[in-house]
């Protein structure tokens, strides 16, 4: 647990409150994919439904209040990809922007990863002028490995880039005992 947030596992019975903050975010052009009107508490409920057999979806907590979520979840089925997850979302609630919270997920949704040793590599997604997200990521050592130019068309007819970018999980330490083979 962080000192000043309560990260937990989410519940269905958190997916309107949930969605309702993903919608408040996503009324700002550009911040989220989604329009508001495209956004579904049913399919927040299933996504959380769905993950806690096999990926990671938290809320953050400050005096019993959500003040933000997370969500890993793996790329896909299939065995040449089982070792890849996928931030499918971080948001930080509005109100609670610059407090904390996206570091205190972040740094579970890491725990939680370095404790499955399946999980190899973490991708995300960010928005090229949300630099506050870049560097909460670069803070916990992803790195860019790309840039997906106009991935996003807004109303107004503007473009959005999109950079992927990925985190390695660390290397088990080497056993002492093991002899190196030869370089």
């Amino acid at each position: 647990m962080h000192r000043k947030y309560h990260i937990r596992p989410a519940h269905e019975t958190d997916a309107a409150i949930l969605c309702a903050a993903e919608r408040r975010i996503a009324e700002t052009p550009g911040r989220l994919v989604s329009h508001p009107d495209e956004l579904k508490a049913s399919v927040y409920a299933e996504k959380i439904r769905a993950l806690a057999a096999v990926g990671c979806y938290l809320v953050a907590e400050k005096d019993g209040v959500i003040v933000g979520h997370a969500v890993l979840e793996p790329v896909a089925p299939r065995v040449s990809l089982a070792h890849v997850f996928t931030l499918g979302s971080m948001v930080v609630h509005s109100g609670s922007d610059g407090q904390g919270v996206g570091s205190a997920l972040m740094q579970a949704l890491l725990q939680w990863a370095q404790q499955r040793p399946h999980i190899e590599r973490i991708e995300l997604r960010v928005r090229e002028q949300n630099t506050a997200a870049r560097r909460l990521y670069e803070k916990f050592g992803f790195v860019l490995e790309g840039r997906f130019e106009k991935r996003i068309k807004l109303a107004d007819g503007s473009y959005l880039t999109d950079l992927m970018m990925a985190w390695f999980a660390p290397a088990p330490p080497v056993n002492s005992t093991t002899p190196r083979r030869p370089a």
